[in-house]
């Protein structure tokens, strides 16, 4: 499979769906792969998508070593994209110093999380914008769970973050766990009036498209 591939089946979800073409948005997930591939796989193909493609990195030094490398290549004349960074992992407090770059992170899950974001932001003079991550159900994932998700709302409000919407991981290898997940997770979005959704991956994006994802975190099925 390719980007252009990942693309026609977002399209396709979205026509399923009754929905506008382009209002599912591809964030190509770079992490583990080399620029080389990076180049060739996404950077090569950012006409197919307005704006390009977000690149998702889930690794914080990882982020930090490409994102410098890709600045430093389109100084220097390279025929390279402007890149947006987008943070795909969990947010260690320890690695807040490396999100500069970054300016959507969609893992957020704790208002201690947001605090240090914030004071970073005010060195840097530039603050990124969050998702919440909401918990999916199963024990051993990440997340902030249903019944707190209000109040983590509003403390992280009080930060003067962002807060543009919702990401969830669904349960894997169950496609209706999955569909309710991401059915409950845009229903809640929208009771807090927010219309970001970061729902789906490589295995379950057409589903995530489908119940209302307005960005799809796809990375082995682009490097394929």
């Amino acid at each position: 499979m390719s980007l252009p591939d990942v693309l026609a089946g977002i399209r396709a979800a979205e026509q399923r769906a009754g929905r506008a073409p382009g209002s599912a948005r591809l964030v190509a997930v770079t992490k583990g792969q080399d620029l080389e591939a990076i180049r060739e796989q996404v950077l090569a193909h950012t006409d197919l998508q307005p704006g390009g493609f977000p690149l998702g990195e889930g690794r914080a030094q990882e982020l930090r070593d490409k994102a410098a490398q890709l600045a430093e290549e389109h100084l220097a004349g390279a025929q390279l994209p402007e890149v947006e960074w987008h943070y795909i992992g969990p947010l260690q407090l320890n690695k807040v110093k490396y999100m500069r770059p970054v300016s959507l992170i969609h893992g957020l899950e704790e208002v201690r999380q947001a605090r240090a974001l914030a004071d970073a932001a005010a060195k840097w003079g530039r603050a990124p914008d969050v998702l919440l991550q909401l918990h999916n159900g199963e024990a051993q994932k990440h997340g902030i769970h249903p019944q707190d998700l209000r109040n983590v709302y509003a403390e992280v409000m009080q930060t003067g973050l962002t807060v543009r919407g919702l990401m969830v991981m669904a349960p894997e290898g169950d496609a209706e766990a999955a569909r309710r997940v991401f059915v409950d997770t845009a229903r809640r979005a929208h009771d807090l009036g927010l219309a970001e959704l970061s729902m789906g991956m490589s295995n379950d994006y057409p589903l995530a498209v489908e119940s209302g994802a307005t960005l799809v975190r796809v990375g082995r099925s682009l490097f394929t």
